[in-house]
């Protein structure tokens, strides 16, 4: 298989580009249906975070076909984080989701874990956050750590950890488009059925994934997110731009 890397840059978005080939699996996993990128997705999926990138990961799950839930400490914010989601407050809502997206600040992450850990076993858990100390840019995990995903995965040992979201913007995301093409999602986990479970519905919803590797590959996956926010900050390039696959 070759692979070609290149970076473009369009006058009119600014937007950088990877082009390669490759391929992309998907199947289906804890009782969701079989899907294509024009399928429908019939399963429940709960998404914590009623931000920027929870409202766009709940509007893709929405588009996908599945039910969604979305918790958030104000339940109306989380109600009105995309249409036909059902809103609910944290602490107080138990999760409906087989697939659960940790859609906050890193730093939020040990408490929603000690809040909802019972609940989260045996579940998909998906991790978007890039551990970043925004004062000097560098990543920021907790000692022995080697990425977020991984320091989830060692505190939930009965759940299937899949990185993801990480190295889109949340324009990106919103639109299922970057530069005219879908958005691609990049994905690492140990568990393949989860990972390809996740795949699935954002498939559904027609976006785009592309296969990183075991969970350890989720420090490059980070790391590319760093870098990405660095470049967006500096305004060297512009809030939607993307990683794009150019077949």
């Amino acid at each position: 298989m070759g692979c070609i890397l290149a970076s473009t840059r369009t006058p009119q978005t600014g937007i950088h580009s990877i082009r390669h080939h490759g391929g992309r699996r998907q199947t289906n996993q804890h009782n969701h249906q079989p899907s294509s990128s024009k399928g429908i997705i019939m399963s429940n999926i709960t998404i914590f975070g009623a931000g920027n990138i929870g409202s766009a990961v709940a509007g893709i799950a929405v588009k996908s076909g599945a039910t969604v839930q979305v918790i958030d400490r104000n339940a109306d914010k989380a109600a009105a984080a995309a249409d036909g989601v059902t809103g609910a407050k944290f602490g107080e809502a138990a999760i409906t989701g087989d697939i659960v997206v940790l859609a906050l600040p890193f730093p939020a992450y040990d408490e929603a874990i000690a809040a909802y850990a019972d609940q989260l076993v045996g579940k998909t858990v998906v991790d978007v956050s890039n551990p970043i100390d925004f004062s000097t840019f560098d990543l920021a995990l907790p000692e022995g750590a080697k990425s977020a995903a991984e320091y989830v995965a060692a505190k939930l040992p009965q759940s299937h950890v899949v990185k993801a979201f990480n190295t889109t913007f949340a324009a990106t995301l919103a639109t299922g488009e970057n530069d005219g093409a879908p958005t691609v999602v990049q994905l690492a986990a140990d568990d393949e059925d989860a990972k390809k479970s996740v795949a699935a519905f954002i498939e559904a919803a027609g976006l785009k994934t592309v296969d990183a590797g075991a969970l350890k590959r989720a420090q490059y996956l980070e790391g590319y997110g760093a870098l990405q926010i660095i470049l967006g900050v500096t305004n060297q390039t512009p809030w939607t731009a993307g990683f794009k696959v150019v077949k």
